[in-house]
């Protein structure tokens, strides 16, 4: 069964909501939300992943994911079997749900993973690069992250989800993605409670040290609960947007490419296997001497000076 992917339509659509947001924030005093040069890099980086994405989409649609599906589903006298004995699932509305809801559930760990893991972040720090917070941004998305993106999936064929299937919820996933990224809706009272919503998606853009590596969630945000990474968005702190070691340069090619010179240069510069390995493979602003600090050192000493003196206003070093 052949389906379209949801962001052959959802293209005009970012497009024409970017316009919409961006005429409105123009015309109602909101000058500061949009940068016309930010902006101009991530249309140039969104344009680059609709070109990429569909090719490596290709790629992981019809070799990965059917390789998989195939491998662990075998036809059998007839029949789509799953090799641990069960019939390979088909297209009821229930299985749609379910599939859906794995989808989810992979990319709370999927985009968990592009903040804990540095080489990864370095793919992934594009889309949190910038210092506004708005559609635009929705799009200025790491070319580099399509590459492995589909590893993380492959499980999903494997035990029996169509692999045309998986791409749909992708695509599904994307669209919701996408309109996360405004200002402009409030906190929407009991849908706070299941979904991941605009205000928890401001808190996981913010650099500010309580929010950081916070609301990785998709649809939902039950798995952020279930793993502790949930963070309600607080109207009594100023919110500020970004990244520490920010590229500084609306240079697209700056912005894909800077943290992985960090890494390089870190790694040049140890003295033993291990420290290099840990700044490619562990946790951002991890350093051998404590120079530098992960996300769960800053937030232990946000607490402990936070406890000291309750005033205390803490944001990530620059």
């Amino acid at each position: 069964m052949d389906f379209t992917n949801p962001l052959v339509y959802g293209v005009p659509c970012f497009i024409a909501f970017i316009l919409l947001e961006l005429t409105y924030s123009k015309t109602h005093g909101d000058d500061h939300l949009y940068d016309w040069k930010d902006l101009a890099a991530s249309g140039f980086m969104g344009v680059g992943s609709a070109i990429i994405a569909p090719l490596i989409k290709v790629i992981s649609a019809i070799v990965i994911f059917e390789f998989t599906y195939d491998l662990f589903n075998p036809i059998t006298d007839g029949v789509r079997t799953n090799i641990l004995g069960y019939e390979s699932f088909g297209y009821a509305w229930y299985v749609w749900l379910l599939c859906q809801l794995a989808d989810d559930f992979t990319y709370y760990w999927f985009h968990r993973a592009n903040h804990e893991v540095r080489i990864l972040w370095a793919a992934h720090i594009v889309h949190h690069s910038s210092d506004n917070f708005n559609l635009g941004t929705a799009v200025r998305n790491g070319w580099f992250t399509i590459l492995y993106k589909p590893l993380f999936y492959m499980w999903l064929p494997a035990i029996g989800f169509p692999p045309e299937m998986v791409v749909v919820c992708l695509g599904i996933e994307a669209l919701w993605q996408f309109q996360l990224h405004s200002v402009y809706i409030p906190k929407m009272g009991f849908i706070e409670k299941i979904f991941n919503t605009h205000t928890m998606h401001q808190v996981h853009h913010a650099q500010n040290v309580e929010y950081l590596d916070k609301n990785h969630g998709g649809f939902l945000n039950i798995f952020d609960k279930m793993f502790g990474t949930w963070k309600e968005l607080d109207d009594d702190i100023d919110v500020k947007y970004g990244v520490i070691h920010a590229p500084n340069s609306h240079n697209p090619v700056v912005i894909l490419t800077h943290e992985f010179k960090d890494i390089y240069n870190d790694v040049k510069k140890s003295k033993k296997l291990s420290h290099a390995l840990m700044y490619i493979f562990g946790p951002p602003g991890w350093s051998p001497d404590g120079s530098t600090l992960t996300v769960k050192q800053q937030q232990r000493l946000f607490k402990k000076q936070k406890s000291s003196n309750p005033e205390v206003a803490f944001s990530r070093p620059n």
